[in-house]
């Protein structure tokens, strides 16, 4: 007797990721090789590390439409599900006119949604109380598709490569065991990925959720990387990167890390044309048995090289322009030369940020606008890494700097500065027309807030400025990691911190900024609406208690401009 052939199952996905006028990309990863089918398009899956997956690009929809569509394999439809609770998947075209809506946010764990899981860190060490993501994804199922964001962007830490789920955690040991007690090379920490396949397991657990997959399927995403869905403090500086290099089970992580980065979350951010130009995908897709060993040197090459391939990218949003800079794979690291990004990468962010638009919006992971106190202690430390107080205190001085994670905009100065003249061009109307509103977008740093902007002795703006920070989706800080944030907020830690940095030969900043409400710590999403040429910012965060039926609720409402 022949057994029947064995049917495609779709493991993860479908992704809806970039979407333009007329046309859409969606991303799909299955359990076997098989053609993929969405909308009559057509995709064979390509295979790495004995993982599928597919990108298909969806052509020709009507501009303003919005479209339901079906996932089918190998022709048998799997998607949406037959027990399937949630509405109907759709590409929804870019808004008509000149409104936008961007939802936002960093930093989600992916753990239970359930006690202790959803109970606060200060009552459970295990507690990260409830998920943002899944209170959105609730609110938008109630809602006409009119309300819903034109994009959620996913401000870095995606996945945590350093703090594995329990799910994971028994994935990785089950592996593990089967590999035998020295099989496979060293191995890191327990609770730590050590290479691909095990960050693959990391993206199921994280993206697999039902309501979760939903939401993805329906709303456009973009995604970056910053430090935990690598390791924490990743590229912190020179000295870091030597040391980890000398780590024995380094390579095999930050190899399956840009190896997975790329298929789970960079390719989903390039436009059809993008991807039509992509040689590395054009590789992958020409293997026809696995193309590992493709995308591994490819990886290896971005490791050794961290200016040779260019992460940031820019989407256009009506008359609102986008622009994602990676401030973490490209960072240069040499002391006294140190930059967010390479001189190549630089022009082309001078380039993406001009142009005929109501509002500029540039989303870094790391905020570029820290409160006060901790920006002046960030710039001393970057000084006296550098030698400002002699040899010894540098090694002190990096010492504190990997303790403490002193490695935002204000710790590369240069970098600092060069994204404060980029702004401060664009909204005089140095660099053509001014927007309305120039907004940085930022996570990274466990809680949210709006700070403005301005630029005191130089040409006037006309353009709002400000730092829109919202974190984290799911990961909040314990009690006494709140109070020493708050603390060095206050004008003692300030003025003690500016006096250090005037010590160390730190100029003062171009630019001053102010702080529009005190902080939120909570679970919490963002949304930025933009109509015309008027922007109003809302934080939304979510309770404990409701871990059954997650909520959002306001914390913050202000008009930019």
């Amino acid at each position: 007797m022949i057994d029947a052939p064995a049917v495609p199952r779709l493991v993860l996905g479908p992704l809806l990721r970039y979407v333009g006028q007329g046309h859409a990309t969606l991303w799909v990863k299955t359990d076997r090789p098989c053609t993929v089918e969405i909308l009559d398009v057509t995709e064979p899956t390509f295979c790495v590390g004995g993982h599928h997956y597919a990108l298909l690009c969806v052509d020709g929809i009507e501009p303003g439409a919005t479209v339901a569509y079906e996932v089918r394999l190998d022709g048998a439809r799997c998607w949406p599900q037959d027990d399937d609770v949630f509405p109907a998947s759709v590409i929804r075209m870019p808004r008509v006119g000149a409104s936008a809506r961007v939802a936002f946010g960093s930093c989600r764990v992916s753990v239970p949604h359930v006690p202790p899981h959803a109970l606060t860190k200060d009552v459970d060490s295990r507690g990260r109380e409830v998920d943002a993501l899944l209170a959105l994804g609730r609110r938008l199922q109630a809602q006409d598709t009119s309300e819903w964001p034109d994009i959620l962007l996913l401000l870095g830490d995606q996945v945590y490569a350093d703090e594995v789920s329990p799910a994971v955690q028994a994935r990785i040991d089950t592996r593990r065991r089967a590999a035998g007690v020295d099989g496979g090379g060293p191995k890191p920490p327990p609770g730590e990925v050590a290479d691909f396949e095990e960050y693959t397991m990391l993206y199921d657990d994280s993206w697999a959720d039902p309501a979760t997959r939903w939401l993805l399927s329906t709303i456009p995403s973009a995604m970056i990387f910053d430090d935990h869905d690598v390791h924490d403090d990743w590229n912190t500086s020179r000295t870091w990167v030597d040391d980890i290099r000398r780590v024995p089970w380094w390579q095999e992580r930050i190899v399956g890390a840009y190896m997975s980065y790329w298929i789970y979350q960079h390719l989903g951010n390039l436009s059809p044309a993008e991807l039509a130009q992509d040689a590395i995908l054009a590789a992958v897709r020409a293997d026809q048995e696995d193309a590992t060993d493709v995308l591994r040197e490819f990886a290896a090459r971005c490791e050794r090289e961290t200016a040779s391939t260019r992460w940031s990218f820019h989407r256009d949003l009506g008359r609102t322009r986008l622009l994602v800079l990676d401030s973490r794979a490209g960072r240069m690291l040499e002391p006294g030369e140190r930059d967010m990004l390479s001189p190549d990468e630089w022009a082309w962010a001078h380039e993406q940020a001009g142009g005929d638009i109501d509002h500029l919006l540039i989303a870094t992971t790391l905020p570029w606008l820290l409160s006060p106190g901790l920006h002046h202690l960030e710039s001393w430390n970057e000084a006296v890494c550098d030698g400002a107080w002699g040899t010894a205190a540098a090694r002190v001085g990096e010492r504190i700097r990997q303790g403490l994670d002193l490695e935002h905009w204000a710790a590369f100065r240069r970098a600092f500065v060069e994204l404060g003249d980029l702004i401060h061009a664009t909204a005089s109307g140095a660099r053509g027309p001014a927007p309305a509103s120039i907004v940085v977008l930022s996570g990274d740093v466990h809680h949210a807030y709006l700070a403005t902007a301005s630029f005191p002795g130089r040409p006037p703006i006309t353009s709002a400025v400000v730092q829109a920070v919202c974190s984290p989706i799911r990961n909040p800080l314990n009690r006494r990691e709140r109070t020493m944030l708050r603390s060095a907020r206050s004008r003692p830690a300030t003025v003690a911190a500016r006096w250090l940095a005037r010590r160390a030969g730190v100029a003062p900043a171009s630019v001053a900024w102010a702080f529009t409400d005190e902080p939120t710590f909570d679970n919490q999403i963002a949304t930025l609406d933009l109509d015309g040429r008027h922007a109003h910012l809302r934080i939304e965060k979510t309770l404990p208690d409701e871990w059954r039926s997650p909520q959002l609720h306001l914390t913050l409402s202000e008009e930019i401009c």
